[in-house]
């Protein structure tokens, strides 16, 4: 069994592979406070309800990939991969990692590990050209070419930040859930929100999207467009752009990169 792990800003989703497939899968907040023990319990007390696992820490995995925006967590997680897991091997994505897929932007050691690893498997999955749209605490664009290179992004607010300001900012104005309003013209204040995250955010997305297909490919139609991130089911259904909606596209990415250093391990 190899465990994937991908840190995020506000999220960290870990997932369970047999071969594969994804057999199990979790969504814990992410905390850059907590030390390796910490992380080492929480593990086990996921872990642990899983009938394929033993009951201590570590039995049954035979791999752990791991990637994280959060360097303070990376760091936390390699202790933890040391201390708890020492005789399983560990990748963890960072520079000179081999992935597979050339980045070709001014640094690519600037461009963040998870945005990487989605391209990672965006080719594997569907071919190039194809952009990944990332529903997280930012809102990432990031395209990949015809022969699979990463060829650069764009990086927006995200949906939940997008929120909170204005529940802070708005002096009559408070955070919202973030739902599907009865209909585009809210008949009250929480409404009126919802419909401005919603659909405000849709737009956004087609209106990038179509632009970045159009420096990516001589036929925009070539592209293929692949939502992920936890918050994409809140705007799938009201863009026009989205070809395929991949929740797991980042731990795919992870098992991917980690078959392909598994040899150097």
């Amino acid at each position: 069994m190899l465990l994937t792990i991908d840190v995020g800003n506000t999220h960290t989703v870990l997932g369970l592979f047999d071969g594969d497939d994804i057999v199990e899968h979790w969504r814990i907040s992410t905390d850059a406070r907590r030390t390796a023990d910490e992380l080492a319990v929480l593990l086990q007390g996921l872990m642990g309800m899983h009938p394929l696992l033993g009951d201590d820490l570590g039995d049954g995995i035979d791999g752990i990939a791991i990637c994280a925006t959060v360097p303070s967590v990376l760091h936390e997680l390699r202790e933890v991969t040391r201390r708890y897991y020492g005789d399983v091997p560990a990748v963890l994505v960072e520079p000179g990692v081999k992935t597979g897929v050339p980045i070709l932007t001014d640094n690519p050691k600037e461009v963040g590990a998870d945005r990487i690893i989605n391209a990672v498997a965006a080719v594997d999955l569907y071919g190039g050209p194809a952009i990944v749209v990332d529903f997280g605490t930012a809102t990432t664009f990031d395209a990949v070419s015809a022969r699979g290179e990463y060829v650069g992004g764009v990086i927006a607010p995200g949906i939940e930040i997008s929120v909170e300001a204005l529940g802070v900012r708005g002096a009559q104005l408070r955070k919202i859930e973030v739902a599907r309003p009865r209909s585009v013209i809210g008949k009250n204040t929480v409404e009126a929100m919802q419909s401005g995250i919603i659909y405000g955010f849709a737009g956004q997305v087609d209106g990038v999207v179509n632009r970045m297909a159009r420096e990516l490919a001589d036929d925009p139609d070539d592209v293929t467009v692949i939502a992920t991130g936890g918050l994409a089911p809140m705007v799938l259904g009201e863009s026009s752009v989205i070809d395929e909606h991949e929740p797991w596209l980042t731990l795919v990415g992870l098992r991917l990169v980690y078959e392909r250093n598994a040899s150097r391990l």
